[in-house]
């Protein structure tokens, strides 16, 4: 096993480690790794190496201790580790991490369900915490928080709204742990209703109980929204100096609505719209109303412009200065800091701003991830990071970059 040394050599051991802190993980399989295992310091950990050596794969590996499809969003067929010719197929990719929390150690296993028939390409991951089965991936909201940044996020904002969306409900599964399941119950229940509509069902009843059910849940999926959401416009008020002030709004119809009324008026209202929608909606093969269809609203505020006219750095800037708001958040709320996964995280930051990235990660006693192809862009972390070369698959402990600022 790879053991990382803690940066700081000669501090008292663990004396201000971070409440939630991956401190192994093991991977079988995942990606392009056969096996690996690491032991990692409750510390921020840099990985860094050559584009295609891993180094994202065991991001995405951390991002599977919460619910949902990870930072890459693949199928779970594709995240197998490609055999060689001739050898024989396993029981598919697993992941182990041990984790401490504010509640003490908890073990977490996951991955493809290693019961499935040979030719499944179901999409079922299993949970397993503490070795016994989780009910579903909604049980792993209880236990971590982890929020991310990759390059593909860096046009976030003059993207499609259902990226916003997921950025958003990333976010809000910390706060509202409730919110996964109330978020898959809706979806479970208008994909049901769309396949009715395509097929040319129209039952009122069967229909109705669908709708009910969209209701109800989209209402306290919107209401959790609505919640974060103004929660983090407040926290983004205390961006650093370097990072800009993100201005925050939600765009809905179902969110309208809860601004105007009670959340069981709001039902009522959502569900009389989806029932006097079926029609347009079976034409357009989708329903057009709901919380599905929200928006989350970013403006730049110092310059009083939209987050998609701004540049590509300062796009950056808001993302980060929105995960950093989230992290503040989360801490106060549940006593630990979010893991944050950081992949390459230099890109599109100058020297001041990367400073007071390391800076406010350090102060939240956050563990962070953070990969890039070159340590020196992290020298500013000094000892206050472990740095790991990530190369074809393996993992090895590496000195400390010199900080020639």
């Amino acid at each position: 096993m790879n053991a990382l040394p803690h940066p700081a050599a000669g501090r008292p051991a663990e004396a201000d480690a971070p409440a939630l802190a991956v401190r192994r993980i093991v991977l079988t399989d995942f990606r392009c790794y056969r096996r690996a295992e690491i032991a990692a310091p409750a510390a921020p950990v840099v990985l860094y190496g050559a584009n295609g050596a891993g180094k994202t794969n065991l991001l995405e590996a951390i991002s599977f201790l919460v619910p949902g499809r990870g930072l890459r969003r693949a199928r779970l067929a594709e995240i197998e580790r490609r055999r060689a010719a001739g050898e024989a197929a396993g029981p598919g990719w697993a992941i182990f991490a041990m984790l401490a929390t504010p509640e003490g150690e908890r073990g977490i296993g996951t991955g493809r369900d290693p019961d499935r028939a040979p030719d499944d390409e179901s999409d079922r991951r299993v949970v397993r915490i503490d070795g016994a089965a989780a009910k579903g991936q909604a049980a792993l909201a209880d236990l971590a928080q982890v929020l991310w940044l990759t390059p593909e996020m860096d046009r976030l904002f003059d993207g499609g709204r259902s990226e916003r969306r997921r950025f958003l409900d990333r976010i809000v599964f910390g706060f509202v742990p409730d919110h996964a399941r109330n978020l898959a119950g809706y979806e479970q229940a208008m994909r049901e209703r769309n396949r009715l509509l395509k097929d040319g069902q129209f039952d009122e009843a069967w229909l109705g109980a669908l709708e009910q059910g969209m209701a109800e849940t989209g209402v306290a999926v919107a209401a959790a929204r609505r919640q974060v959401v103004g929660r983090l416009a407040v926290a983004a008020e205390a961006a650093l100096g370097p990072f800009p002030i993100p201005e925050l709004a939600l765009a809905g119809d179902t969110e309208a609505d809860l601004a105007e009324r009670p959340a069981l008026a709001a039902e009522d209202t959502l569900r009389r719209r989806l029932a006097e929608s079926r029609r347009a909606d079976a034409e357009a093969g989708r329903a057009l109303a709901g919380p599905h269809r929200s928006d989350l609203v970013v403006h730049h505020r110092a310059k009083a412009m939209p987050a998609a006219l701004c540049s590509t750095g300062e796009q950056k800037a808001l993302l980060v200065a929105l995960v950093l708001a989230a992290a503040r958040l989360l801490k106060l709320q549940r006593g630990a800091a979010p893991l944050l996964l950081l992949d390459e995280i230099a890109a599109h930051l100058d020297a001041q701003r990367r400073a007071a990235l390391f800076d406010e990660i350090e102060a939240l006693g956050a563990q962070a991830w953070m990969t890039g192809t070159d340590a020196e862009l992290f020298a500013a972390l000094g000892g206050r990071a472990a740095f790991v070369n990530v190369a074809d698959g393996t993992l090895r402990t590496a000195p400390q970059p010199l900080d020639r600022r």
